[in-house]
Parts: C-alpha cells; sequence; structure tokens
C-alpha cells in the first residue's frame, strides 16, 4: 500500500474526488481500498486516513454518530466532493436479509431525532441508532420505524450532507442477521470510535462460551465486506464511465 504526506493547499493542482465516502472501520472496505493512495492529514484536531483513487476518496472515522459526523466534515473540507456516501455494515431488522446483502438505501431515519433524509434513490429504509442494538432492539427498531436496516452512521453523515448542500447517498451490507446474538463488543469501542479488537479477543479468549458468535462475527464481517466492495466498485466504474464516456472510434460509429 502507498503511503504519502499530502501537500498543503495550493501547493499543487489536481483534479478533486467527485465521491466522498464514508465508513466506520478500514476492514468493512478494505477489499476496494487496499490499493488506493493513502495521506494522513489532520482536520478539527483530529488526524485522518484518507484513501483516494480515481474519481472517489475514503475516510474510516469509527463507530457511532460522533464519529461519523467528525470524519464527514473531514473529507468534506479536504475532498470538497460533489456527492458524500455513508457505506459499511448494517444489521437485518427482517428476517429475509441475509449476511452479504447489499442495499441501496433510500430513507435514513435517526432514531435520536425522528428526522428522516431522502436519498432520492435505492429502495430501503435504514434506521440509525446511537448503540450496537442486539435482538431484542432490533425488533423493536423494526416496529417503531418499519426499516429493513439499522445502523449507526449513516444519519449523522446525511447532516453532513445537508448542512453542506451536497448530494447524499448510502450503501449498507447485512453483517448480523436479524436472530443473531452480538457478542458484547460495545463496551469495546473506544470514546472516539475506535474498536480494540486485542482487548476483545482476550476477553473472549478465556470465555469459550463466546467462541461460536465471536468466530462466526468474524466470518460474517469477511463476507460483508467483500460483498460491499464488490457493489461499491461496480457503482464506482459505472459513475466513471457516465461522466467520461469513451468516445467511438471511426470504425465503430453507425
Amino acid at each position: 500500500m502507498e503511503r504519502f504526506v499530502v501537500p498543503p493547499p495550493g501547493s499543487e493542482q489536481r483534479d478533486m474526488p467527485e465521491i466522498a465516502i464514508v465508513a466506520a472501520l478500514e476492514r468493512e472496505i478494505l477489499p476496494m481500498i487496499k490499493d488506493w493512495r493513502v495521506s494522513e492529514q489532520s482536520h478539527a484536531g483530529k488526524r485522518f486516513h484518507f484513501f483516494e483513487a480515481g474519481n472517489c476518496m475514503a475516510v474510516c472515522g469509527g463507530i457511532g454518530p460522533g464519529a461519523a459526523r467528525r470524519a464527514a466534515e473531514a473529507i468534506i473540507a479536504i475532498c470538497r466532493p460533489t456527492i458524500l456516501e455513508s457505506v459499511g455494515f448494517a444489521g437485518a431488522l427482517e428476517p429475509g436479509l441475509r449476511v452479504g446483502d447489499v442495499l441501496e438505501i433510500r430513507q435514513v431515519i435517526d432514531a435520536a431525532d425522528g428526522s428522516r433524509t431522502d436519498t432520492g434513490s435505492g429502495d430501503s429504509t435504514l434506521v440509525s441508532f446511537s448503540s450496537v442494538a442486539g435482538t431484542d432492539q432490533k425488533r423493536k427498531l423494526a416496529t417503531s420505524y418499519g426499516a429493513r436496516l439499522v445502523d449507526m452512521e449513516a444519519a449523522a453523515v446525511a447532516k453532513s450532507a445537508q448542512a453542506h448542500g451536497l448530494e447524499f447517498r448510502a450503501t449498507k451490507v447485512i453483517s448480523d442477521e436479524i436472530c443473531f446474538s452480538m457478542p458484547p463488543v460495545e463496551r469495546f469501542i473506544t470514546s472516539d470510535g475506535q474498536f480494540r479488537s486485542a482487548q476483545f479477543a482476550l476477553h473472549v479468549a478465556i470465555r469459550p462460551w463466546m467462541w461460536a458468535a465471536a468466530l462466526q462475527l468474524g466470518r460474517n464481517s469477511t463476507r460483508a465486506a467483500n460483498a460491499l466492495c464488490v457493489h461499491l466498485q461496480r457503482n464506482r466504474e459505472s459513475i466513471r464511465a457516465a461522466a467520461h464516456p469513451i468516445p467511438a472510434t471511426e470504425g465503430s460509429r453507425p
């Protein structure tokens, strides 16, 4: 993976990415960004890694609405995009959804204040909740909001897009089904949205009754990330083709 330090603003001219992607953790989009250029920059006193290729830039800001809002504001300031997209893992709120299912979100609901954002495309409703939703909470959210899936970040990213007058999109992949009993991961999320994976592994290692769920969570995450990145890559290529069509050659003209 190539790493470089971006020169100060104004020191060079380059085309800015059109699409800014906000995810929570790198593992959610790693299959796509593993070969992208990486830069480290500061915004509002916090350092972020930005991943860039072609017309896209991505940032992985951490878990939860606060981390997502900070990351969204940072990538908007650095990238000045026309489209802001929230991507990543989500939990299923209906039995028919399976791990690896990718959904284009039409409406994002913020459970904190009831506000709704319509993306203008997609066909699914997502509710953003402030904590990791277990099986009981998922059923309550499904009943209360009529949503198909739940995450923690999309509503916060939507608010940043609205504040800056940007087009907003959301693409999510199911990483845990409605009946999946989530291990106690929330206690290992730091105040700035980072996941303490080493501490979680040690916690699980001495509790054999958690092994099966933890192993399943890992398998689900890998499967979900692969499915999400295949979808995003195809979508990214179609956007580039629409924006920069290949001219017809002499022999291909009718």
